[in-house]
């Protein structure tokens, strides 16, 4: 007798397995979630570009005397609060300029981290490239840090000035001539518009 009731519990037992993975596989169906085993064996689509969302940012570049600032309006994805636009503002102001432009940022600079106090002082932290691969002069040096003031505090309202560190800490200049160990306001006397 205990035999036959320790396989009537088996098949029961077994019943409601199968019954749970069926309801589970028939929801699964039912929303559109694909099955674990399935999804690991899709390759992920890339996401379409008409799919992401985009702002209009006002981007900084020399100008082609090598003297001013010249505001550029190009496309940055859209991103979900003022660290995570930032980061994008900053990621392409970092990029090559735009053909007719010049870049006044030094090839090879990333962007390590960016934060922002309560009081609306923003933090670019940027690579050492920004300074060692910087061709130097106090006007190309002035065009590369206010290139990064303007991008930041242009595009983000809170924000009202930057400072910028050099792998982690604080830095006196990036080339000897700008002083960067304080959060720096942005300076409209070095932005001229485009004459083109």
């Amino acid at each position: 007798m205990t035999r036959r009731h320790a396989l009537q519990a088996l098949a029961a037992i077994l019943v409601l397995a199968v019954g749970g993975w069926a309801v589970s596989r028939a929801l699964d169906r039912l929303t559109g979630v694909a099955p674990a085993a399935d999804s690991s064996s899709a390759t992920p689509a890339a996401p379409s570009a008409a799919g992401v969302a985009h702002i209009t940012a006002t981007l900084y570049y020399g100008s082609s005397d090598g003297q001013t600032l010249i505001p550029v309006r190009r496309e940055v994805p859209l991103a979900d609060g003022v660290l995570p636009q930032g980061r994008e503002i900053l990621g392409a102001q970092l990029q090559p300029a735009p053909e007719g432009y010049v870049s006044v940022i030094p090839e090879g600079t990333t962007l390590r981290a960016f934060y922002v106090t309560d009081r609306g002082d923003a933090f670019v932290d940027l690579s050492g490239e920004a300074a060692s691969r910087h061709a130097g002069g106090s006007t190309a040096e002035l065009l590369t840090v206010y290139a990064v003031v303007h991008a930041v505090t242009s595009n983000l309202p809170s924000v009202h000035r930057v400072q910028i560190l050099l792998d982690g800490r604080e830095a006196d200049t990036l080339a000897g001539h700008i002083d960067l160990r304080r959060p720096l306001a942005p300076d409209p006397s070095l932005v001229r518009e485009d004459a083109q």
